[in-house]
């Protein structure tokens, strides 16, 4: 390794250290900054300069190479995003005495709408398990509580114990920024829980554990895992529609608006710091305004 790899890594793994001390980003964030970071790095030693020599063109050279190349503006956006945060702590902490990304902006980005999956298409994908497998009672289970609650994959997969509470039929859940929200789960979700816990649980696991949804190992699964699961049942059950890991809490959104709910409560359920997140769902929310319209207007 050159000394330039060593400086440029050194001062990545500096501020990704930051970035998890003071800001408590997920580690999907972390990986993907890290990740951009990385390719940045390789960039600017293939032009012979650290990110302490880097000026303006280089980052800019950068970015159009990415674009050049057919990547997406929202991972542009991404990587953008990353470079100016870096540069900013590297000035804060006196290592540079410039930013030179101060002029450089992030694509415009169009809005982007969830797909869907019908009410119809969610009782589909929640009826091809063969229960009397005790790997497809756990993701029967889980499709049950990702359906009633909304949460991420990557809460759902890091679920414990004693994160469940029977009793009050709530989740709690450390979300983005480990920050914590209860949420209420139903009591279809609750009562396929019980049984899982009491029944099929003690059979998957191989050593004591406190994951609630342990893989076939006995450890904590990981999201891609579980969204690996969720896309062969997806094809047994015939769904055609573009799945992505979020695809199921897009639609307990969806469907919960659809019937009625207040958007700010959404909100607090999906742990949305900022409602204009949560508006994307209202699009979709057609039905309710439409039977909304018709009941209370005069000219309905």
């Amino acid at each position: 390794m050159t000394n330039d790899q060593i400086v440029n890594q050194q001062h990545i793994e500096q501020f990704l250290q930051h970035l998890w001390l003071e800001k408590g980003l997920s580690d999907n964030t972390l990986a993907a900054y890290k990740n951009d970071l990385s390719q940045f790095s390789q960039f600017l030693l293939a032009e012979r300069v650290t990110v302490i020599q880097c000026t303006e063109l280089h980052v800019e050279s950068f970015i159009a190479k990415r674009i050049d190349s057919g990547i997406s503006q929202r991972s542009n956006a991404r990587c953008i995003s990353a470079i100016k945060r870096f540069f900013k702590y590297l000035l804060a902490n006196k290592t540079r005495n410039d930013n030179p990304t101060v002029l450089t902006q992030a694509p415009k980005l169009g809005t982007s709408i969830p797909k869907v999956l019908s009410q119809s298409d969610v009782e589909l994908l929640l009826s091809v398990q063969d229960l009397d497998q005790p790997i497809e009672f756990r993701d029967r289970t889980m499709l049950e509580l990702l359906y009633a609650t909304g949460l991420r994959v990557t809460e759902l997969v890091s679920l414990k114990l004693n994160n469940i509470s029977l009793t009050q039929n709530l989740v709690r859940v450390v979300g983005k920024g480990q920050k914590e929200r209860l949420v209420p789960m139903g009591e279809v979700s609750a009562d396929w829980l019980k049984q899982y816990i009491s029944q099929v649980r003690p059979m998957l696991l191989t050593t004591e554990s406190d994951v609630l949804f342990p893989s076939k190992r006995g450890s904590q699964m990981t999201r891609q895992t579980f969204w690996h699961r969720i896309k062969r049942y997806a094809q047994i059950a015939g769904i055609n529609v573009h799945l992505s890991p979020h695809t199921v809490r897009h639609a307990f959104a969806t469907h919960l608006l659809n019937n009625g709910a207040d958007l700010r409560v959404v909100q607090m359920l999906l742990g949305h710091s900022d409602l204009s997140t949560t508006q994307i769902y209202t699009h979709v929310a057609k039905e309710r305004l439409k039977s909304l319209h018709s009941e209370h207007h005069p000219r309905g």
